[in-house]
């Protein structure tokens, strides 16, 4: 970080760092000001880099994050260059976030970032989900802001986030979203609800490969994967013919309960099915017993994969359809519990989308560096923002 020095010319308004090339703070001086110049005090990469700061350190609401700066101004004024007395107040922020950013431009920044980050480029799988913001939910009404997202479990890493409008469903953004990306050798999942004709062509005609499971929405698909590995019936005296069925099973104890998952897997639909790219059809069967109670429950899961049997086994197949429903863990509950985001009441519908993007930028920043516990990272870059700072200032390769 290349700070200016007390010899250059004095320009107050746009004072700060000049940071280094491939550092997140540099790749947010990237992102279009929108606000009108009359007025402006503080750079928009200043407001950003601040609120990033402040999230990492553990401030997820405006107010702390403009106190949290506020009360280390001493440390933080010179740190990032600027020669004011003060730091922003929460209005600049706010106002920064309402009237300066985009949120598409911001979300183009991030996702060119984050793409860039270790072990992104080498994780293979790309989960589909979407996720509402709850404090944009009006009263009295049950839709707000609706985003869908293109994840990489692996790393811990949002490619690519996109607004599903008011009237309109994922499976159209969903397309725009895998427009936009790189399948050629990646592995796309998502719920059942994106289990669609065109996603999967799109999928499989720019190299890359689809695991969807199959539900209510595509009632004949279903009807006639479950026929598949339903027993067939047998005349006295006959036996069952050869089937291709291939079996594995995974055992886990946690939480008091035992989870047992079977999958079970054919290629003898491939010929029959009327699917783009079919290769392999699965039933997944999924059996929990309360360890205390004795209590058993569970549910049958169908699904389908461009992915042949020699790519895929069922020991792979389990791993994927289990990675992608670590989404929920992963991301969702990391962004809802632990950065507090169905707990923002900015008014602005907008700025809480921004909002929710950094919080993906703090996740991806913190998860594709290895970071397991994120809580405590963040206590350790509460006590420690200078490393915070050292984070966003360093080139990262």
């Amino acid at each position: 970080m290349d700070c200016n020095t007390a010899g250059a010319p004095r320009q107050p308004e746009t004072q700060g760092c000049v940071f280094a090339i491939g550092s997140l703070a540099a790749a947010l001086e990237k992102v279009p000001d929108r606000r009108k110049r009359r007025g402006v005090r503080f750079r928009l990469v200043t407001l950003l880099v601040v609120l990033v700061l402040a999230k990492l350190a553990g401030e997820d609401q405006l107010t702390g994050m403009a106190e949290w700066a506020q009360a280390r101004a001493e440390w933080l004024l010179p740190a990032l260059g600027l020669k004011r007395k003060r730091l922003p107040h929460r209005t600049t922020y706010s106002r920064g976030l309402a009237h300066g950013v985009q949120p598409d431009d911001l979300e183009r920044v991030v996702s060119e970032f984050l793409a860039g980050q270790p072990g992104t480029g080498t994780a293979i799988g790309i989960s589909l989900d979407g996720k509402t913001l709850r404090g944009t939910i009006p009263v009295g009404e049950t839709r707000g802001v609706h985003l869908l997202a293109a994840y990489l479990p692996e790393a811990g890493v949002v490619l690519l986030q996109m607004e599903v409008g008011a009237k309109e469903n994922e499976i159209p953004v969903a397309l725009t979203v895998l427009q936009a990306l790189d399948l050629n050798g990646k592995i796309v999942r998502g719920d059942a609800w994106l289990t669609q004709r065109g996603l999967s062509a799109h999928i499989v005609a720019t190299g890359g490969d689809y695991v969807w499971t199959v539900k209510d929405n595509q009632p004949q698909l279903r009807a006639e994967i479950e026929a598949a590995f339903a027993p067939a019936p047998l005349a006295k005296g006959f036996s069952a013919g050869p089937t291709d069925f291939r079996t594995a099973t995974t055992v886990n104890k946690a939480h008091g309960r035992t989870e047992t998952r079977t999958l079970t897997t054919t290629a003898d639909l491939k010929a029959f099915l009327d699917w783009p790219g079919v290769e392999q059809v699965f039933q997944l069967q999924r059996t929990i017993r309360e360890q205390r109670t004795g209590q058993v429950g569970g549910e049958t899961v169908y699904g389908l994969t461009s992915l042949t049997a020699a790519e895929a086994g069922p020991d792979r197949l389990l791993g994927l359809v289990r990675l992608h429903w670590g989404i929920e863990n992963g991301l969702h509950y990391r962004r809802d519990v632990t950065l507090q985001e169905d707990a923002c009441r900015l008014k602005s519908p907008r700025s809480q989308r921004i909002l929710a993007v950094l919080n993906n930028l703090v996740l991806g920043l913190l998860l594709s560096h290895g970071v397991k516990n994120v809580p405590a990272a963040r206590r350790q870059f509460s006590a420690r923002p200078a490393n915070a700072l050292a984070w966003l200032s360093a080139q990262h390769t």
